[in-house]
């Protein structure tokens, strides 16, 4: 593993300000760059980049290999010459503290249409600027990016419906239904590939810039996809899909510390034994273009990959499933084989069992702690999470998208927990100073990497949390921050704790 000791921020790209309602690939993806290189930060931590459909998800998007369209950077677009001075004449009033996913939809689509409808005839005859390397990024993505655009423009044909409810003929990909399809619907085919070249051409230039500041991006690979994908409808061989194309089987988890009856996501199952016969190729391209995107993957719900809570489908909660075994050893030798020097960061959180530790530790790879769990049941001999029993070769959170904010944590958390932290610490915080407390606690301990999101970085309450699990209520996934948050002296704040702990990679 080549994560030195070190520290980063957890902050998602469509929580970054800027006027136009959601966190965009230019100037504000810059200033946050230079604002952690400032604190002494190595990392930066994202959630999937993918492109995302009802519920606003990151984690459940509509390919395991796109790009979000709506990050990318209008004003970049602009000063490229992709938009006019005129497309701006109207734009609506948006808010600075929250994503408003459905203005999103309508009012951005409708300036990335103007951009494509700006360079599409040059694109068709050849003579635009962006022509070779719009051909170049075509042919190398060539594997994903042809199924995803007719995903894509089949799915606006019919109405939004997931691909198991389109007409037999396409949802099947009958030859002749796909070859009618390319035909009618060329101009959109364009259209999604442009998009995601400049997503991709945009997000380069931001890894690059924060290459050059000494900042390493980590980013999520889910271990499922959503069921509503181009991955999904492209290969359905390779899922538990009965002959009409429905589920026989989806993904969950057993009830937990976040749910009484569990979590039913509703991810479609994998045949693993259809991947394995093929030496796993779909799996080592997903990683493969991951690599494009981050410096280290970090796998979500990691455990699957030992064994998945299997729940027949349709079920109402995720209470009456089972454990499945997975073919976890075979699948990271393989990704070992083809991606040597991969990094890869376990989400190990949940239900660990010998399996799972056995296939983390086989394979040499950091596992994670979460202090806003360590508190809990009492006994600080076997907390996993509290600071005294964390590994070196760990990743520690004080919190992740998935909690509440520290501040808030700490404000609602039981009095068990309460005492249990005054009686571990020998203090008392107060609700104003316990998310600092806790990060000094993550950055002190001795696991390797310590990430903190920025929500506890500003001290910030329940209100701005990222998710709540297992509901799709309209705060999920539209926190964002406001540019002025991020002054100087929070970033030598953070500096100077990183410096005291060991953990600043001097560049």
């Amino acid at each position: 593993m080549s994560i030195p000791r070190s520290s980063g921020v957890l902050l998602h790209p469509t929580s970054l300000p800027g006027p136009y309602g959601i966190g965009e690939l230019g100037v504000h993806a810059h200033a946050f760059i230079d604002w952690l290189a400032d604190a002494g930060q190595h990392y930066w931590q994202v959630m999937p980049l993918g492109p995302t459909g009802y519920g606003d998800s990151p984690y459940q998007a509509f390919s395991a290999f796109a790009g979000n369209p709506y990050l990318i950077s209008l004003q970049d677009l602009r000063t490229d010459g992709l938009l006019q001075d005129s497309d701006f004449d109207v734009i609506p009033e948006f808010s600075a503290d929250r994503v408003d996913f459905g203005q999103q939809y309508i009012w951005r689509n409708q300036m990335l249409d103007r951009a494509f409808a700006h360079a599409e005839a040059a694109l068709m005859s050849g003579e635009h600027p962006l022509h070779a390397d719009f051909d170049r990024f075509v042919t190398q993505e060539a594997d994903w990016l042809g199924d995803y655009a007719l995903y894509t423009a089949i799915k606006a044909t019919q109405g939004g419906l997931p691909w198991n409810a389109w007409p037999e003929a396409l949802r099947a990909r009958q030859p002749e239904a796909m070859a009618q399809a390319r035909q009618t619907l060329a101009r959109d085919l364009l259209r999604v590939s442009f998009l995601q070249f400049l997503f991709f051409r945009q997000w380069n230039t931001v890894r690059e810039y924060a290459r050059s500041k000494g900042i390493a991006i980590i980013g999520d690979i889910p271990i499922f996809v959503a069921m509503d994908s181009s991955d999904a409808w492209a290969r359905p061989e390779q899922f538990q899909f009965d002959a009409a194309g429905q589920p026989t089987a989806v993904a969950g988890v057993p009830p937990d510390y976040f749910s009484e009856t569990g979590q039913l996501w509703g991810n479609p199952l994998y045949r693993w034994d259809a991947m394995q016969q093929d030496g796993f190729k779909w799996w080592i391209e997903r990683f493969r273009g991951s690599l494009k995107l981050f410096d280290v993957i970090r796998i979500d719900h990691f455990r699957g990959f030992a064994a998945y809570w299997e729940i027949p489908y349709p079920a109402e909660t995720a209470v009456h499933g089972r454990w499945v075994a997975a073919p976890g050893h075979a699948l990271f030798q393989a990704i070992r084989d083809a991606l040597p020097g991969i990094d890869i960061i376990a989400e190990d959180l949940g239900v660990v069992t010998p399996d799972v530790e056995a296939l983390r530790d086989d394979f040499d790879l950091p596992g994670m702690a979460v202090l806003q769990f360590a508190f809990g049941g009492g006994d600080f001999s076997v907390n996993a999470f509290l600071p005294d029993n964390l590994r070196e070769n760990q990743v520690v959170y004080t919190g992740t998208h998935d909690n509440d904010t520290t501040r808030g944590w700490w404000a609602h958390a039981e009095e068990s927990e309460r005492h249990a932290y005054r009686v571990y610490t020998s203090s008392d915080p107060s609700e104003e100073t316990f998310a600092w407390a806790l990060t000094r606690m993550a950055f002190h301990s001795r696991a390797k990497l310590s990430v903190v999101p920025l929500q506890d970085v500003l001290n910030l309450g329940t209100q701005d949390r990222m998710n709540l699990p297992g509901t799709t209520g309209p705060q999920n996934w539209t926190w964002r921050y406001r540019a002025d948050a991020l002054t100087p002296a929070l970033s030598a704040q953070l500096r100077a704790l990183t410096e005291e702990t060991g953990r600043l990679i001097r560049f």
